[in-house]
């Protein structure tokens, strides 16, 4: 008997990375999911996105373990687009109870040298996204049901050449608790998870190299993972996306039936750094 039984969730940026872990995870533990994710490139983003097979890679792990997923493309920024692959994911498999707010972006500058629009970029992905998803889901979502927010340390403390991003995920901190007091007399809980750097294609990329082994002409993941040791208190580089989903799934499931309004991370230590 899995942890979700019955129970269907809704997870955005779900072609890869957490998003994916996150629909496995929760699909091992007898979930159904609905899926989406813009699979296209966001301008001024650097790193290589997800596409449509990494969606299509996403269905046949759900499959393969006897679940249903229904996916998409969806842009998290359009919330009619987004609230139409909604709408479809739950008529389709009846029901909604986990919502899991998960697509972003990351993109590196100081404040002095931000293009205006690299700054509106990331609010738009990364915490208007956050509020499309929600409001889109809030119709459909049933009583006791759980929503966990995908943030990152960056939401509890800032660093330089990330203000856009911390600020938009320290956005994100607010709303999820502000949320957990609308939804309480529902017995709805609102929670985020905070990771450090995961390994995923969003951190180990070419712009993570040039920021953290600068003058190097031959990068490698070895080499990345040995530079970032020391953001964490743990001596490791990163956490996995299933670090995440683990996590997620904890939130989502009835052994948290008491927890909202938490702020969790999952990081290493970084935040106490």
């Amino acid at each position: 008997m899995g942890r979700l039984d019955g129970k269907v969730a809704f997870i955005t940026g779900a072609a890869r990375g957490v998003g994916r872990s996150l629909a496995v995870r929760f699909a091992e533990e007898g979930a159904d999911i609905i899926a989406v994710d813009l699979c296209a490139p966001v301008a001024g983003v650097d790193y290589h996105e997800s596409t449509p097979d990494d969606l299509s890679e996403t269905v046949s792990a759900v499959e393969s373990l006897g679940r249903r997923i229904i996916a998409s493309a969806a842009d998290v920024r359009d919330f009619d687009g987004l609230k139409a692959a909604l709408d479809v994911g739950v008529a389709k498999l009846g029901r909604l109870d986990i919502v899991c707010p998960n697509a972003g972006i990351n993109t590196f500058a100081d404040v002095a040298d931000m293009p205006a629009q690299t700054w509106q970029n990331m609010i738009d992905v990364t915490l208007t996204g956050v509020f499309h998803t929600c409001k889109a889901a809030l119709p459909h979502l049933a009583p006791e049901g759980a929503i966990v927010i995908t943030n990152s340390v960056a939401g509890l403390k800032g660093a330089a050449g990330i203000a856009h991003y911390s600020a938009a995920k320290h956005g994100a901190v607010g709303f999820m608790r502000s949320l957990a007091h609308e939804l309480a007399d529902r017995m709805i809980r609102v929670n985020s998870v905070h990771p450090t750097g995961i390994k995923t294609d969003m951190v180990v990329n070419e712009v993570s190299y040039r920021l953290f082994v600068p003058g190097d002409p031959n990068p490698t993941p070895e080499k990345l993972a040995e530079a970032t040791k020391g953001e964490n208190l743990l001596p490791i580089p990163w956490v996995e996306p299933r670090d995440i989903a683990n996590a997620a799934l904890f939130l989502a499931s009835n052994e948290a039936r008491y927890i909202t309004g938490v702020a969790l991370p999952v990081d290493g230590g970084a935040f106490i750094l």
